[in-house]
């Protein structure tokens, strides 16, 4: 087979197992990939706000906030008023979510950034370059790179 068939089926491969570890994470935890991975920030820093949890995600503060209020409005965190700045809110996980971290498949990040963190820093970096080469030639749009995959 020729090189653009072997390399479209390595994406396909990719794909395939990004979908099936969001299906997956839906199945056991009831809820979607980003919603278990903001869930698992804000257990693991208690009282975190919306836009550090946008930072920890590497999402725009809108998706944050979007995040946030549909793991409240199912209870799985808490939303209070920061007392210093009752602007500002801080997020903390509840019982109901610490009981779906508990079922959902890991790695909590998605099975992309986990196996991405676990490249070494060569073979990220040509990886690196190699993709903003076929970015440019897709002529892709740059907002994409903050959506999250589980919402795509």
């Amino acid at each position: 087979t020729e090189p653009t068939v072997r390399v479209l089926r390595k994406f396909r491969r990719v794909f395939n197992a990004v979908k099936t570890h969001f299906q997956q994470v839906e199945r056991h935890a009831g809820i979607g990939g980003a919603q278990l991975w903001a869930l698992s920030v804000v257990r693991d820093r208690p009282g975190i706000g919306v836009n550090d949890l946008a930072r920890a995600l590497d999402v725009r503060q809108p998706t944050a906030s979007n995040l946030a209020k549909s793991l409240a409005e199912r209870d799985l965190i808490e939303v209070r008023k920061d007392e210093r700045d009752g602007r500002a809110v801080m997020l903390h996980v509840r019982p109901a979510g610490t009981r779906v971290l508990r079922r959902a498949p890991g790695p909590f990040t998605g099975v992309l950034p986990d196996a991405l963190a676990g490249l070494d820093p060569k073979t990220l970096e040509r990886l690196e370059q190699d993709l903003t080469v076929l970015i440019r030639a897709l002529g892709a749009d740059e907002r994409g790179a903050t959506i999250p995959l589980s919402q795509m």
